[in-house]
């Protein structure tokens, strides 16, 4: 997956918000609350996001990802090469990102967000 695929998907996802913080990173979020992250030369890796649970064991003891920096205990994983990820399978792992964040959201911000 290139950089640009991952941007697209993260953003086609309902109510996706993207900024910049952190000096270069491009941070993806759901009503306030992050869900991805992709930093700068994310093509060599630099992305991160939110894990289920299952997907957390899997991709880290597959070494397929490590787990994220400072979000480890969230269950976050981070890409070291996102080229080498297929856009599908990538793509799919942002939408479970996305549900797990949104589905913590409250009620109220869920339905201003249409979700």
């Amino acid at each position: 997956m290139s950089p640009e695929a991952f941007h697209a998907a993260a953003m086609a996802l309902p109510a996706a918000t993207m900024t910049v913080q952190w000096g270069d990173d491009q941070v993806y979020k759901v009503g306030d609350k992050m869900f991805a992250v992709m930093g700068p030369g994310a093509a060599q890796g630099g992305v991160s996001f939110k894990a289920s649970d299952v997907a957390f064991e899997v991709l880290t003891e597959t070494g397929r990802a490590i787990p994220a920096p400072y979000l480890a205990r969230a269950k976050w994983v981070k890409l070291d090469d996102l080229a080498s990820f297929d856009d599908a399978e990538v793509a799919d792992w942002l939408k479970t990102a996305h549900a797990l964040v949104a589905a913590k959201l409250t009620k109220k911000k869920r339905a201003e967000l249409g979700l």
